[in-house]
């Protein structure tokens, strides 16, 4: 029996039923609800998504630019900018901004990632007109007032220095920087002691002028409204932002690591080893990215994953171990990552390789196959039942070039995925060999045990400057 659903989104408002199914054979499909795309004449993009269950409006911004337009030596400027748009407008001043949306209930606010930055905003649909004027505003007429950019950087030079008190808070920065060196995917997005201390307000206005512009932006709407009331609304509010030339970085391929290699990063203090192991894994846009994401539940995604059964729930050694694939416009990084006892650092890392080793040689079986794409399958229509995730999730698929076959084949997808398949993808996306280890731990308890992992060891202080 196939089974079509359809959303009815209200679950989690109203407690009613989110998802509708009908007969028509032996497997479920998901379908995406329908949407206009419009582009205005000065190159932006708009996405409308008429959900009338609940009286609200949710909108999802792309900018196409993030921390890989961060000039040499400016890293964090992308993130630091998103942050600024909130601080302050030539219409609202920051505290006048916060009150505005605090009057209404609405929620705004900005982040800047590798590839891109979003803009998230949410109102109550007889508060759309003000919430949008605020939104609007945000976006085309930021001032980033001296103070606000002093104050934030301020914050972000703070946040560096608690996240390496913590080391969990910042392996994932230096497993990345180690991973991919000199590539843009290298840099810390959020930035570092250094860089962060050279921003100033005169670069936020730069980056803000070269990358804010209208045909670099995809504005997704999804809510109580009707797309030709919607479409004239936007089409008013933003089509006397004048275009510019698109300055957009191109990020290369990255190269994955060849052989092994291993950092260690000195916290004298720690009386644990947070630890990730991976390399340079794939695309969002990668044409096996939902069979990889079949084998990885099974492998590190879930809480019976291999992984979290072998480290934690059999041996102790750990209150979590997962593994990922980071997708992203160029491939992300893959990894391993857990944290165990200094006197267990050996154990732990052996036990992790021996799991990985046993998905290349044992493969999965049948019964474990039906059980990740069962459990995947519970997992994405959640993903796409509200307003706001519907907007994110057309903004996403626009960003990632991608359309609608993302949703509505998605089930059939996992349907279709075989044993020859998981073993394929196995091989291909999971490196055994090739891998990169980094250990953030006390260096004079755990140096001796770790130096079997690579032939080449690099070390640095948690202290320094940097990742």
């Amino acid at each position: 029996m196939k089974l079509i659903v359809k959303a009815c989104f209200g679950l989690w408002l109203t407690g009613s039923c989110a998802l509708s199914a009908v007969a028509q054979g032996p497997s479920v499909e998901l379908k995406l609800p329908p949407y206009r795309k419009v582009k205005l004449e000065n190159g932006m993009t708009l996405l409308l998504m008429e959900q009338h269950e609940v009286p609200l409006v949710s909108f999802s911004v792309v900018v196409r630019s993030g921390a890989t337009a961060d000039p040499a030596g400016k890293e964090g400027l992308a993130s630091v900018t998103a942050e600024l748009l909130r601080k302050g407008t030539k219409t609202w001043t920051a505290d006048q901004l916060s009150g505005e949306l605090d009057f209404i209930g609405g929620q705004l606010a900005a982040n800047a990632a590798a590839d891109s930055t979003s803009v998230a905003a949410e109102f109550v649909k007889k508060d759309l007109a003000k919430g949008l004027d605020l939104l609007a505003d945000v976006i085309v007429n930021p001032t980033f007032p001296e103070d606000e950019v002093t104050k934030i950087v301020k914050q972000r030079l703070d946040g560096i220095k608690a996240s390496k008190d913590r080391a969990q808070g910042a392996i994932g920065q230096y497993f990345n920087r180690y991973l991919y060196g000199s590539h843009p995917y290298g840099r810390p997005p959020a930035g570092d002691e250094s860089s962060l201390a050279a921003l100033t307000r005169d670069d936020v206005v730069r980056f803000y002028g070269a990358n804010y512009i209208p045909g670099g932006i995809i504005f997704a709407a999804s809510g109580d409204f009707f797309t030709s009331e919607m479409e004239k609304l936007l089409t008013g509010k933003f089509s006397t932002w004048q275009a510019k030339p698109s300055t957009a970085v191109r990020v290369p391929d990255p190269t994955p690591a060849q052989g092994k290699r291993l950092l260690l990063v000195d916290k004298p203090d720690s009386t644990q080893t947070f630890f990730r192991i991976g390399n340079v894994g794939v695309a969002r846009s990668n044409p096996d990215r939902v069979w990889i994401d079949v084998v990885n539940t099974l492998f590190g995604g879930r809480f019976t994953s291999w992984l979290n059964t072998e480290l934690r729930i059999k041996s102790g050694l750990t209150y979590g171990a997962s593994s990922r694939f980071d997708e992203r416009l160029k491939p992300g990084p893959f990894f391993i990552s857990s944290f165990t006892p200094n006197s267990t650092t050996a154990q732990a890392l052996d036990l992790a390789l021996a799991t990985l080793q046993r998905l290349h040689e044992a493969g999965i079986t049948k019964e474990e196959l039906q059980s990740a794409k069962t459990y995947i399958k519970g997992q994405f229509p959640p993903e796409i039942e509200t307003t706001d995730r519907l907007a994110a999730t057309i903004a996403e698929l626009e960003f990632f070039s991608l359309d609608e076959r993302e949703v509505n084949t998605f089930y059939s997808k996992v349907d279709a995925m075989t044993l020859a398949d998981a073993k394929r993808i196995v091989r291909e996306y999971f490196p055994l060999e090739k891998l990169v280890f980094v250990l953030i731990g006390k260096a004079s308890e755990i140096e001796p045990v770790v130096k079997k992992y690579a032939k080449t060891m690099d070390k640095k202080g948690i202290t320094e400057p940097g990742f």
